[in-house]
């Protein structure tokens, strides 16, 4: 009996590891669609400046595509955003560019506060949220065009994490890339896409009917509200062919557990049912069952290292395929973000509110 448990289990979450390896992979292959590209209102969110922050704004003004506006949102006027994003709209006259400053506060959540100025104003259809240190490529509105079905009410791309300039920048793009990009990739292949906030393509109808921009706040983040609130009206959330990068920089150990551990606490309010079984989404409950079977004397020794070839080589291989980092220290950071799983998962359980760039959120009481 028990080692026909231990088999199970670990044919189970082997089975399940690799499926979601292919699915991620046949993803990406790039889809074009042809005919008459619709006016696209791009609006940015921006608080403070980093080392790249020049760099992903720019983007904005670099799109090969026929029409569209941009519009940057900002809260306060002396936030040192602002002059940058004047300063670069003024350096691309060709483009329709405006900065809007002011925070009106219709939820708890100061990104959506920002945002809303910006969704009111904007003169399209379709309107592109995208958060200011995302590297927009030359195709990313034409990318995202490409990816709209008939079903669906909202487009949304997670970010892929580049160019760590240390260890710990090296982990955070293994969360953000080998982990967190490849279940929502194999989801969406599946027909269960799930929104990430880089990236929220609206009909602006959609959003209109399910409740507008307020909406988004009943959550802790707004990528779970639209989730929730492009299914309730029967719709589809649809990711991209190709990911947009997110250049990491440096990071520190504090700086990635405090991150995971905040969008950890997000999907455990937003999506309890699969947060429960996260436990499982790593090598550990694999590794344990195999453990158990060569103490059983079921699976040799050798067993154990063949394993961890498999399951780090095919995440390597894929992120090989992708174009995502892949060295050796990026090998290293796999294995540690997998360390940082299960402590990440259980620390979820100290609290449910989160903090955001200094500002406080708390999550609603849980539905009796």
């Amino acid at each position: 009996m028990l080692t026909a448990t231990l088999s199970g289990l670990l044919a189970l979450t082997l089975g399940l590891y690799f499926a979601t390896m292919a699915l991620a992979a046949m993803r990406l292959r790039r889809r074009n669609r042809q005919g008459t590209r619709p006016f696209v209102s791009l609006v940015r969110p921006i608080c403070g400046v980093d080392g790249y922050e020049r760099e992903t704004l720019e983007s904005s003004f670099n799109q090969d595509y026929p029409d569209y506006e941009i519009i940057f949102c900002a809260a306060d006027e002396a936030d040192p955003a602002v002059a940058l994003t004047r300063e670069l709209a003024a350096a691309h006259p060709d483009r329709q560019a405006r900065v809007l400053v002011g925070d009106e506060r219709i939820s708890a959540n100061p990104k959506l506060n920002n945002l809303v100025k910006g969704f009111d104003a904007a003169k399209a259809d379709i309107v592109v949220m995208t958060d200011s240190n995302l590297m927009l490529t030359p195709d990313y509105l034409t990318t995202l065009d490409d990816a709209w079905t008939p079903d669906a009410g909202l487009v949304s791309a997670p970010a892929i994490g580049t160019r760590p300039d240390n260890f710990w920048g090296a982990v955070e793009c293994a969360f953000l890339n080998g982990n967190q990009a490849r279940w929502q990739l194999a989801a969406d292949a599946i027909g269960l896409g799930f929104a990430q906030g880089k990236t929220l393509a609206w009909r602006r109808d959609v959003l209109i009917a399910g409740g507008g921009l307020p909406r988004l706040g009943t959550n802790l983040a707004e990528d779970v509200a639209s989730t929730k609130l492009v299914r309730s009206l029967g719709r589809r959330v649809r990711l991209p062919a190709k990911l947009f990068a997110q250049p990491v920089g440096r990071r520190s150990a504090h700086n990635v557990w405090d991150r995971q551990l905040r969008w950890s606490r997000i999907r455990r309010d937003g999506f309890p049912a699969i947060f429960w079984v996260e436990i499982a989404q790593g090598p550990l409950v694999p590794a344990l069952a195999l453990a158990g079977l060569i103490a059983l004397g079921v699976k040799p020794l050798w067993s154990a290292p063949l394993l961890a070839v498999a399951w780090y080589g095919a995440e390597w291989l894929l992120a090989r395929a992708a174009g995502w980092p892949a060295g050796l220290r990026d090998l290293a950071a796999m294995v540690m973000r997998d360390l940082m799983l299960a402590p990440l998962w259980l620390a979820t359980f100290g609290a449910r509110d989160i903090s955001w760039r200094g500002n406080a959120i708390a999550a609603k009481p849980p539905e009796k």
